[in-house]
């Protein structure tokens, strides 16, 4: 298995590229990029490298892996999961449809690897999409990148003594979006819904929403404790107080937003007066997501349902 998804790696890399979005393959060297994995607890571990972090669940029972980044990078991925484990990739969880999570579905589907998503997440897939915050067009993926196991709210694994609880998250970061709970080891996989980049890409062209990220990492943190560990979509562990504050953030740019809308202000009177000055050194400085695109997104949102 392990020979079989490197060959198909390397061959088929470049036609993987397609469903990637070429802004973000064109500007990514993938031979310099380090693949590495981290234990994170128990038998899960986090690995890094380009695009969206993966998770790992490591053991007897055959390895499962929660996402899989940029199709060129299959086999040092392959690499990764093969330093803490011989067993082959059984299953794959893409936690979104977006191509740093699944860029590499091409690869594990073709070397017989059990792909797994929401529902949503096959149907996007299958056709071709258009992000708008790109300008980007991503063609339909390949048969052997689609979902071939999809499900509507929630499921389970039952693998190498551990207990996976994959939850759909509606609306939020897209409308495809999952989290994946490892109970035993006590960590929580929460793909783009939580990310520490800074203020949170949104793609309401794919259904995603500011309300339903709001709702979402409130039903998030239903499923943490104080020592719950979370692999964020991108960027290093968290614990549950840093997903608290990430929500305090995100209510702040909702009760703004919507007060703003109430009063009758226009985008322009809203954004003049820095309404998001005292979060912007934390969230806003580093990502690509600056404080007036999270604003304008929150702005047409709440202006739409939000009587004054």
């Amino acid at each position: 298995m392990y020979r079989a998804c490197v060959r198909a790696a390397v061959l088929l890399a470049a036609s993987t590229l397609s469903f990637v979005p070429a802004r973000l393959a064109a500007q990514q060297n993938f031979d310099t990029v380090t693949v590495r994995a981290t234990k994170v607890s128990g038998s899960v571990w986090m690995i890094t490298g380009a695009g969206g972090n993966l998770g790992l669940l490591a053991g007897e029972d055959g390895a499962v892996l929660v996402d899989d980044q940029f199709a060129p990078l299959t086999p040092k991925i392959l690499g990764a999961v093969k330093s803490v484990t011989p067993a082959s990739v059984k299953f794959l969880l893409n936690t979104h449809w977006h191509g740093d999570h699944t860029g590499g579905n091409d690869n594990f589907g073709r070397a017989g690897v059990i792909i797994v998503a929401h529902d949503n997440v096959r149907e996007r897939m299958s056709k071709d999409q258009f992000m708008a915050r790109f300008n980007q067009k991503v063609p339909a993926a390949p048969k052997a990148a689609l979902p071939v196991v999809t499900f509507p709210d929630a499921m389970q694994f039952h693998l190498n003594g551990e207990t996976m609880q994959a939850t759909h998250i509606r609306s939020a970061h897209t409308d495809g979006d999952v989290v994946v709970k490892f109970v035993k080891a006590n960590v929580l996989h929460a793909g783009d819904v939580y990310v520490r980049y800074g203020f949170p890409f949104i793609d309401e062209g794919s259904g995603g929403s500011l309300l339903g990220m709001v709702a979402g990492i409130e039903k998030v943190l239903t499923l943490l404790d104080a020592g719950t560990k979370i692999i964020p979509g991108h960027g290093a562990l968290a614990t549950r107080a840093d997903v608290e504050e990430y929500l305090t953030m995100l209510k702040a740019i909702r009760d703004r937003t919507q007060s703003a809308v109430r009063k009758g202000l226009t985008f322009e009177d809203f954004t003049a007066g820095k309404p998001l000055a005292d979060y912007e050194s934390k969230f806003g400085a580093g990502g690509f997501v600056k404080a007036d695109d999270i604003l304008r997104l929150a702005y047409d949102e709440m202006k739409a349902p939000i009587k004054k």
